[in-house]
């Protein structure tokens, strides 16, 4: 078998996503035959050499690929491994392989999200060069204005960046309620960026769901349950397969 890069082979074992598991090389946590590496160049045979994550031995997932898509429920969280005793998607797609999540929702973000064993897959998912976009439904509070929704389409300032043009268009807007129901569609991964976008323009956010990732919807889907992907649908992102 020919070499690979060391990420590639601890994210397509299931450990993390690739640029993820790059983090977890540079922190130190990944051995080669018994030797620290931290180069993320570094290539390895996996039929010859011995991997460990955390003094543990990489075993290779020789299964199937398999691709999910989940209607996450809030209160759940995005993790692999999960520290607090809190509920992880994992506890609700329980497979024999080894999956990761696609990237990450917040916990009190419901919606569409994406678990796979395919390391090329995440990567091609997640890395901001291949720009995947992703569809929210905000509800936020108050009433929303031309003014707002056009300054969150240009663009706003967020800390330390501006976010880029989005599409954002409104929903709902409820008068008695004082709330306003928009659709906001961004092909960044900012963490909490949504959020952040909303509150840029002075508006709170009251409830936030994920309901497209590219043209994959989840709305034919029941809040905690999931499916595996088609065919079709994994190729708008990728033609491995």
């Amino acid at each position: 078998m020919e070499e690979i890069r060391l990420q590639k082979f601890l994210a397509a074992n299931g450990i993390a996503s690739r640029r993820k598991c790059e983090t977890i090389i540079l922190e130190g946590k990944v051995a080669v035959n018994g030797k620290i590496v931290t180069e993320l160049g570094t290539k390895i045979n996996p039929q010859k050499d011995e991997i460990t994550y955390e003094g543990k031995k990489v075993e290779q997932d020789s299964q199937e690929l398999v691709y999910v898509l989940l209607n996450k429920p809030i209160d759940v969280v995005t993790t692999v491994k999960e520290q607090f005793g809190r509920t992880s998607v994992l506890d609700l797609v329980k497979l024999p392989q080894r999956i990761v999540p696609v990237g990450r929702l917040d916990m009190y973000t419901s919606g569409a999200l994406i678990l796979t064993n395919d390391g090329d897959f995440v990567y091609q998912l997640t890395h901001p060069k291949h720009e995947i976009t992703k569809t929210y439904q905000v509800t936020v509070k108050g009433k929303i204005t031309k003014e707002e929704i056009q300054n969150l389409a240009n663009g706003v300032k967020i800390e330390d960046y501006t976010t880029k043009p989005a599409k954002v268009r409104i929903l709902k807007i409820d008068q008695e309620k004082n709330i306003s129901r928009i659709e906001i569609t961004i092909h960044e991964g900012k963490n909490r960026q949504v959020r952040k976008m909303c509150e840029a323009v002075g508006k709170k956010v009251i409830a936030l769901h994920r309901s497209k990732i590219g043209e994959i919807q989840v709305k034919d889907l029941k809040i905690g349950t999931w499916r595996y992907l088609k065919k079709s649908e994994i190729q708008q992102f990728y033609h491995k397969i």
